[in-house]
């Protein structure tokens, strides 16, 4: 384990990169934290708020490109394409697709689990102490079926929850009406999944512990990263960022810059796999009825969750890449949907996010150091639970610069597994 102090420079300050800084002053050392546009500027800001130790099940699963058409082609479908997108995502598509075979979701869910498990503690013990804790809530999940048919044909999913230690119990009939009395006839069951937590404002709680650490004695920099120069091949040899007006000499370098983080990450020499699953969501203020937990709209693959003097809907995937700016009909799925829970929902007003959920080819992030400059480790790529696992994975990238050695089996997130041999 390293003995001595080192500089650290961590480039991104979403969750993962948050974390990671918050951990490494922790652990005595000294910490930049760079990102273009503030804390929580990216996903971290708009997501459904979900720590969820469930999420252990990735969206290629066995069966799913017979469900592709009607999801792409119905109007209440949860998958968006922008067409002339497609021949860029191919390289893409072809190996996250295969990544549905039995065997390699078993293995995508086992180390997920490892990230997740344990994610309510993990964010708790960020937390505890500072402003932060006070946008935590702990309590249930619960997925919403609209009959215990479409319960049962989910059997697979749930089957590699219960593996990975989810419990919960079922409601239906008496028992569910009487736990939300204001649910439409729509949904008729629902399991409530034990030991999750969520956020009343996702942003706020990324921004507090941005701000903890500040006041601390970490540095933050609002600057965009234009090269990142290993000066060696090294583990010691040192880093060089140019950061615009400033260029920052450092022992050990993050990328943690979501979906952002290719350019940096392959400059290095290597593959990352990364795309955006554009997601989406719709703050609904004043919003009533609210739950009186976290929903996941099983049907429509959303959440609903209670945040503070709002309700927020948020989730769906569109493919379309960085650059094009939010589609119509995510949001408009969204806004319609929402009476599919509450059929006599108001709000005074609303406000619409669209944003860029970093996936790898294997639904896994990149967590650990690069081989070609060890020096500078890989952050990134949390797909739809970057939130939940990202108290986890910011302490899991400090324990690795500090020379410990992690308690989880490192390799499925290795930076390195993509890279062409």
């Amino acid at each position: 384990m390293s003995d001595h102090r080192l500089t650290v420079a961590v480039i991104g300050a979403g969750m993962y990169g948050t974390a990671a800084a918050e951990w490494l002053r922790r652990g005595g050392h000294d910490v930049i934290l760079i990102d273009r546009a503030g804390p929580a500027g990216g996903t971290s800001f708009g997501n459904a708020g979900i720590i969820s130790t469930s999420s252990v099940v990735p969206v290629p699963m066995p069966g799913l490109l017979s469900k592709v058409p009607k999801m792409l082609l119905s109007a209440d479908g949860p998958l968006f394409l922008r067409w002339s997108y497609l021949p860029v995502l191919l390289p893409w598509l072809r190996p996250y697709l295969r990544n549905r075979r039995p065997e390699k979701v078993a293995q995508i869910a086992a180390a997920l689990a490892d990230l997740l498990t344990d994610a309510v503690e993990q964010h708790l013990s960020l937390a505890r102490g500072t402003p932060a804790e006070a946008f935590l809530t702990t309590g249930d999940f619960v997925y919403l079926y609209p009959d215990r048919a479409a319960f049962e044909a989910d059997h697979l999913a749930w089957e590699l929850r219960h593996h990975h230690g989810t419990r919960g119990a079922l409601m239906e009939g008496a028992e569910l009406a009487a736990y939300d009395p204001n649910l439409g006839p729509h949904y008729r069951l629902a399991y409530a999944a034990h030991n999750h937590a969520w956020l009343t404002d996702p942003a706020g709680y990324v921004t507090a512990l941005a701000d903890w650490f500040v006041g601390q004695g970490g540095r933050f920099l609002k600057a965009e990263v234009h090269d990142l120069r290993p000066l060696g091949s090294g583990i010691g040899d040192g880093v060089q960022i140019d950061a615009g007006t400033e260029v920052i000499h450092a022992d050990r370098a993050v990328i943690a810059g979501g979906a952002w983080s290719a350019r940096l990450a392959e400059s290095l020499g290597h593959r990352t796999m990364l795309e955006s699953e554009r997601g989406y969501h719709i703050a609904f203020q004043g919003g009533s009825p609210v739950p009186p937990a976290p929903y996941s709209l099983a049907d429509l693959k959303f959440v609903v969750t209670p945040m503070a003097g709002a309700v927020r809907a948020a989730g769906l995937v569109e493919f379309g890449g960085l650059e094009a700016g939010p589609s119509a009909a995510p949001h408009a799925l969204l806004d319609r949907m929402i009476r599919r829970l509450y059929p006599d929902f108001t709000f005074t007003d609303r406000t619409y996010w669209q944003g860029h959920r970093p996936t790898t080819a294997d639904s896994l992030p990149h967590i650990g150091p690069a081989p070609s400059a060890p020096q500078i480790l890989f952050g990134f790529g949390g797909q739809h639970v970057g939130m939940a696992s990202g108290a986890k994975a910011g302490r899991l990238l400090a324990d690795l610069i500090a020379g410990a050695r992690p308690n989880i089996d490192m390799a499925p997130f290795h930076p390195g597994r993509f890279d062409r041999r």
